[in-house]
């Protein structure tokens, strides 16, 4: 009679999945992220990652760890786990070694509470109101609230918002523009929107009158 033998084939590890290019959303309530990995072999591999051409310990360091081929960042830092991430698979046939995933984190921390300046202008002429932005990382987009308005200040022909800096410029300044000004920033990725102290804007009848202009702005000037 005939003996049958399964032979279990024995290769190289393949990838069946490699880490790619990400940009990750970072919330306070985010605190593990994962890259993933994963190569078939007989027998199975064993794996390693690189960041940024950098082997990483996972027994000595804290912020990673592998959870079979994949890896976990644990409390993710913007600055220190962002980078180039590379997985390799061993096994005593081969090692193979992923492509190139570039890792980033979005964020959008709070605006400062510190109460902001009042802005003096004179009816007529025209005002820019500063955003400064908090720190953040990813695509953002810039509003502002007048007076605490449910709905956003609508650009017109005299207001004017930079999606490059976050600033406001009103050009002939009216009386109705007095009031308060905050800025609102949304970050897309994370739709995580944080809203600045406002600052108050007052708006001055004198210009055409520097005599009329208070004393103690007079006294500023005056040398010691």
């Amino acid at each position: 009679h005939e003996t049958y033998t399964c032979i279990n084939t024995r290769h190289g590890p393949v990838f069946t999945q490699e880490p790619s290019d990400s940009i990750f959303p970072l919330s306070a309530d985010d605190n593990q992220v994962f890259i993933n990995c994963k190569a078939k072999g007989n027998p199975p591999p064993h794996y390693r990652w690189k960041v940024d051409g950098r082997e990483i310990d996972t027994k000595s360091d804290l912020n990673y760890s592998l959870i079979e081929g994949n890896l976990l960042i644990n409390n993710p830092h913007v600055i220190n786990h962002g980078g180039v991430y590379q997985c390799i698979a061993t096994n005593t046939f081969g090692t193979i070694v992923s492509r190139e995933a570039k890792v980033q984190f979005a964020f959008l921390q709070n605006f400062s509470r510190k109460s902001r300046n009042t802005v003096s202008v004179r009816e007529g002429q025209a005002v820019v109101l500063l955003c400064g932005p908090p720190p953040h990382y990813g695509e953002i987009k810039y509003s502002w609230v007048f007076n605490g308005q449910s709905s956003f200040l609508q650009q017109d022909a005299r207001r004017f918002i930079s999606q490059r800096t976050g600033n406001l410029y009103i050009a002939k300044v009216e009386a109705s523009d007095a009031g308060n000004y905050t800025c609102a920033v949304r970050n897309i990725m994370t739709n995580a929107t944080v809203f600045s102290s406002p600052t108050p804007v007052v708006v001055r009848r004198d210009g055409k009158h520097p005599r009329f202009a208070p004393a103690a702005s007079w006294l500023s000037c005056t040398p010691n």
